[in-house]
């Protein structure tokens, strides 16, 4: 497997672009068959994310997609649903397509109504310039960035078979999912069960263990589709391992744009006696405020990293416990080592403690002793201007 350049179309039989206006954007992905996609676990569900699971209910099979940043479309009642069905009966008959044949999406403030026909003039203006180059993919990320710093996007080849992604999001980020869209492709010629499967495996190990601030979206959503056009014969195996790849890249783009972030930190749990109790305790981590501010401050409290286990409901035995923080390369001091706490001022290496402290990645490992599970999150610091950016979000 290696990395390829263009995004979603680096997969053959992909067409995208995007245009951004302000604080609105919409972006158009053309190309697709089968089709699956997770979303969001918050019960206020918003509109796009009703159609949009409705239309793979009926067929699984997504055509296009458009998507839209600047209103969330959430909390809008019937009319909000309305409101997206007509973005999608718009592009349907602009493409010579069955309705259930096109997904959306929308991203921005929860109650605020979708300017429709704002939304549906950009169509045409967008259709000719849908493109299969880099540029094209480039153009749809950077059109449903909200927050987001950077747009989001990578791709990989893998036995002849293509998968491409782009994502959005940087707040209003935790398990099980987060304020983020994800549309991802793949050449590669398999059933939608295959690729529901596939996706939610995916998932489960790469988004839905992202955390920028603790809050569940009420607009999640990624898909997953597959154009076809790969005559490569598919090596399930890798193809997972392909896509997880993917999907664990796009969340750690989201993790390290996270509003205001400055670092980010990964949390492997080792040795937990179930998975479950090795994900309660790695979530734990990359959610607790106090981590988070002590990793801004490049505080090395690992107190809180011990507090956050405790109570993540994993089962834990302290005398048990083994504490390393690194840079994630080469450099790492162990801090606890079966119970017993290291002392700074002579077991390791305090200024070397301080450089890991200080670094743009930090590695927590946690070994609870106790089993053979492990799970791995992503999270990063709160900082001052993630207080800002959301003390003035609609305002």
């Amino acid at each position: 497997m290696h990395i390829v350049v263009g995004g979603v179309c680096a997969v053959p039989g992909v067409t995208a672009f995007g245009l951004k206006q302000n604080e609105n954007g919409i972006a158009i992905l053309i190309g697709g068959g089968h089709a699956a996609g997770v979303f969001t676990s918050n019960r206020v569900k918003a509109a796009p994310v009703i159609v949009t699971r409705d239309h793979l209910a009926q067929g699984s099979q997504i055509s296009a997609v458009i998507a839209n940043s600047g209103s969330a479309n959430a909390f809008t009642g019937s009319n909000g649903v309305q409101d997206a069905k007509r973005v999608a009966s718009a592009l349907a008959t602009k493409l010579d397509l069955r309705v259930t044949q096109v997904a959306v999406a929308s991203t921005g403030v929860i109650g605020q109504p979708l300017d429709v026909d704002w939304t549906i003039s950009k169509i045409d203006e967008i259709l000719p310039q849908l493109s299969d180059s880099p540029a094209g993919s480039f153009a749809a990320a950077k059109a449903i960035m909200t927050t987001d710093s950077i747009p989001k996007q990578i791709a990989v080849e893998a036995d002849g078979i293509r998968i491409g992604g782009i994502a959005k999001g940087a707040g209003m980020i935790e398990p099980d999912l987060c304020t983020m869209l994800a549309f991802i492709y793949t050449d590669a010629a398999l059933t939608a069960e295959v690729l529901k499967t596939s996706l939610e495996s995916a998932v489960s190990t790469s988004f839905n263990m992202a955390v920028v601030d603790g809050d569940t979206s009420t607009n999640d959503t990624v898909l997953l589709i597959s154009t076809g056009r790969s005559a490569a014969r598919v090596d399930l195996n890798q193809f997972q391992n392909a896509l997880n790849f993917v999907c664990v890249q796009l969340a750690k783009m989201i993790v390290k744009d996270g509003e205001g972030a400055t670092k980010m930190m990964e949390v492997t749990i080792m040795g937990a006696r179930e998975q479950k109790d090795a994900v309660k305790a790695a979530k734990a981590v990359v959610r607790s405020p106090l981590v988070k501010t002590a990793v801004f401050g490049a505080d090395p409290n690992w107190g809180r990293i011990i507090a956050a286990v405790g109570y993540s409901g994993a089962y834990v035995e302290p005398e048990l416990l083994s504490l390393t923080l690194s840079d994630g390369q080469s450099t790492s001091v162990v801090l606890i080592d079966r119970g017993h706490v290291h002392d700074m001022h002579h077991e390791y290496d305090a200024k070397t403690l301080r450089q890991i402290m200080n670094g743009a990645e930090l590695s927590i490992v946690l070994d609870l002793g106790v089993g053979s599970e492990s799970a791995t999150a992503w999270g990063c610091d709160l900082t001052c201007d993630y207080v800002r950016v959301n003390a003035e979000y609609s305002t």
